[in-house]
């Protein structure tokens, strides 16, 4: 069984966040040898995040450019991200998950994409609904043009909901004819240049569009709650690095 089938949770507990992960210079020459995405053959496009910002951190930019040029995209968000801040009451937990809700459309309004589709399911427990996940998804794609892309989080990303959704991903694309891409977001974080738990020749990088780029860039400022501590003391949900590291090495997909 492979990395990708198997998962790399062990990878990413192995490696905290607050630990800095691998340094965003360690993969520039790296990425800039991988091949290019060709964009031209996609008649619409479906986003599959686990969380709200996924959506925008993982392939935003590459979403945001087929927008503008009249492609259809869809964003399914899996959950409200309501677990992104341990120890929460219930009522507090509502709370940050409006306020995600929120800043989701935001960064997709900034991208020049419709209203996300919201499923609702229990941030941090998507393991225990990837059953559910895969009707829901393959609800969504059957409705979609025929030979739709489906972006979803790698399944071998080692965040447990990424993996989760990248498997229900891959199920519903088997049954509905649409095409699979995956991207990595916490893969750039505990990976190395050549790691073979990755698999490096299925993977693409997006092209690099300046002006879908800056969108990003503010569509991403959008996700406060992640970006500044949730009360005073605590760590913030998204350090400045990590969003320096996935600025730094674009967008990949695993094809």
């Amino acid at each position: 069984m492979t990395s990708t089938e198997s998962g790399n949770g062990f990878r990413f507990a192995a490696q905290p966040i607050a630990g800095g992960g691998t340094p965003a210079e360690d993969w520039r020459e790296w990425v800039g040898a991988l091949p290019t995405l060709d964009l031209s053959d996609c008649p619409a496009l479906v986003v599959v995040a686990p969380h709200p910002d996924d959506e925008t951190l993982g392939f935003g930019a590459t979403a945001s450019l087929l927008r503008s040029r009249g492609v259809e995209v869809t964003v399914v968000s899996v959950t409200d991200g309501g677990g992104s801040v341990p120890g929460l009451s219930p009522m507090e937990r509502r709370w940050l998950e409006r306020d995600r809700r929120t800043e989701l459309l935001a960064a997709t309004t900034v991208l020049g994409i419709g209203e996300p589709v919201a499923l609702g399911l229990p941030d941090g427990e998507l393991v225990d609904h990837e059953a559910e996940l895969t009707t829901m998804l393959t609800d969504v794609l059957a409705a979609m043009p025929s030979g739709t892309w489906c972006a979803a989080t790698w399944r071998g990303d080692g965040h447990p909901d990424h993996e989760a959704v990248g498997r229900s991903a891959a199920a519903a694309v088997a049954r509905t004819g649409a095409e699979l891409l995956e991207f990595p977001v916490w893969m750039w974080h505990w990976a190395k240049p050549g790691d073979e738990a990755v698999p490096w020749h299925r993977m693409s990088t997006a092209p690099y569009d300046r002006a879908a780029t800056a969108r990003k860039r503010r569509a991403a400022a959008a996700f406060e709650s992640q970006l500044v501590p949730y009360e005073a003391g605590m760590d913030v949900v998204l350090p400045p690095f990590v969003l320096q590291r996935l600025f730094a090495v674009g967008e990949a997909v695993i094809r």
